[in-house]
């Protein structure tokens, strides 16, 4: 079997990742152990989170001709890869999470909605919390002064009552 067709669909396979990604970030595992290796992946899979170590030409080939090429000037080195399909913040806030503990993790770039971001970016964008998160705190800002309003009119309709 020609080398071509061994590699092919390890390429496909990226590229399956890529078509329905939100984001990608790249980041270098260069020092990492087992157990923290093994741990990054349980938290990453939990979110939903492919997280894969590849040939830096393999994901080169993948990317051509989508948003992620603008990662190939960051591919090379031990290169780790993790595409989010649902939270576009995932990959990149949870891997910030273990790089506290893990600090030879680092960043390297990251598409994310289609904006590279380089290392500084990643670390901003590990900074802004998941779309439920969000949504669960405009719900509780919008809730607030409707609950205090009710609560002000409750209190007026029991004062009027006892006089």
């Amino acid at each position: 079997m020609a080398k071509v067709e061994l590699k092919a669909p390890i390429i496909e396979e990226i590229k399956g990742h890529v078509s329905d990604a939100k984001a990608a970030v790249v980041v270098n595992y260069c020092g990492i152990t087992v157990e923290q290796d093994t741990a990054l992946r349980k938290k990453l899979r939990e979110a939903g989170v492919v997280y894969k170590v590849y040939k830096n030409t393999f994901l080169k080939r993948a990317f051509e001709g989508t948003d992620f090429a603008q990662l190939d000037k960051v591919l090379d080195g031990p290169t780790a890869v993790a595409f989010s399909s649902d939270d576009a913040t995932a990959p990149a806030r949870i891997l910030a999470e273990v790089m506290k503990d893990v600090p030879v993790l680092t960043f390297k770039a990251g598409v994310i909605d289609g904006t590279y971001y380089d290392e500084a970016g990643c670390k901003l964008i590990a900074t802004i919390p998941s779309r439920e998160v969000l949504i669960s705190k405009l719900l509780g800002s919008i809730k607030s002064p409707i609950s205090n309003l009710a609560r002000v009119l409750k209190q007026i309709a029991e004062k009027n009552a006892e006089a």
